[in-house]
């Protein structure tokens, strides 16, 4: 029996200010603005994919919520980890394009400890202007050798 894809393509974002969070993601990050589109009157979504990603952003003002959904407010978003294989240089980037990015750091024996780790324990952290925290992880191949 033929088992079903599962692909994860888009997270909504929860923001305060859809122009404020356009620009954060797209000039500050350099994520490829997909479409944004004022899809009912009062309604506008924003999609944005980071380069080389499977899976887009969404960001969205005046979007109903379905059924099943749940109100989140701006900033509650935590821990999306968006995978690089250099951090170093991803972390070099975001900051030369003025996000305000913690240092590399990796777990050790104590913790938090500042630099990078062995494989898939390199990590930085960053937020966007609502408080939203992302996760910059560094992998060890491209996610097609993977």
């Amino acid at each position: 029996m033929r088992h079903m894809e599962y692909t994860i393509e888009v997270l909504s974002i929860p923001v305060a200010d859809i122009d404020r969070a356009k620009e954060f993601y797209a000039d500050k990050c350099g994520f490829h603005v997909d479409l944004d589109n004022e899809v009912a009157p009062g309604t506008r979504i924003v999609q944005i994919t980071p380069p080389g990603s499977r899976c887009s952003i969404a960001l969205s003002q005046g979007m109903p919520l379905s059924p099943l959904q749940s109100n989140m407010e701006p900033g509650t978003l935590r821990g999306v980890q968006v995978c690089v294989t250099d951090i170093a240089t991803a972390h070099q980037e975001l900051s030369g394009r003025g996000v305000d990015i913690g240092p590399v750091q990796h777990v050790g024996p104590s913790g938090w400890e500042d630099g990078k780790g062995g494989t898939w324990n390199s990590f930085a952290f960053f937020a966007d202007p609502d408080g939203n925290g992302w996760v910059l992880q560094e992998a060890p191949a491209p996610l097609a050798e993977r």
